[in-house]
């Protein structure tokens, strides 16, 4: 077992930075791995858990549905939804990706991220996430972050 590095969340930055991950990203729903990489990239910004990005080809076929309604990211630009699909189970909205990424976040094109609230269980390396609170940040909490995580009820306009 590799040795966490503790990571205060206040201290990444604003505007994010966009990491390449140095460990396997898994995703499970329903029984089913639906996405195993290590090929994934984070976004880190202030107070936030890092956001995860697996590409689309390490994702498995069948498993993403086009889903209605986008958002905007200042930063990444406009976000497209995906309905999850693991053999009988269906999440909808539980992923989201951005076709057109801004040119600082242009590795972003065909990733996809997930909502690990609606998911069975990721992990980062052999750590099991814990989901950023509330329902808008699809941040993935992990045992070596620390600071104050936004997305808890009072935080949202911070």
């Amino acid at each position: 077992m590799t040795q966490l590095l503790i990571e205060n969340v206040q201290s990444y930055p604003r505007p994010p930075a966009l990491e390449r991950v140095h460990q396997t990203v898994r995703v499970i729903l329903a029984g089913i791995e639906i996405a195993n990489s290590d090929q994934a990239f984070r976004v880190l910004e202030t107070h936030h858990a890092p956001t995860y990005y697996l590409p689309l080809s390490d994702i498995l076929a069948g498993a993403l549905l086009p889903a209605a309604g986008r958002s905007f990211c200042e930063w990444k630009g406009v976000a497209c939804y995906w309905t999850v699909v693991a053999g009988e189970e269906l999440q909808a909205r539980a992923a989201w990706s951005y076709p057109d990424p801004t040119s600082v976040f242009a590795a972003l094109r065909d990733h996809v991220a997930f909502y690990a609230s609606q998911m069975e269980a990721c992990f980062v390396g052999e750590l099991e996430v814990i989901p950023q609170p509330g329902d808008f940040y699809g941040g993935w909490m992990t045992p070596n972050l620390t600071g104050t995580i936004k997305g808890a009820l009072g935080t949202e306009f911070w």
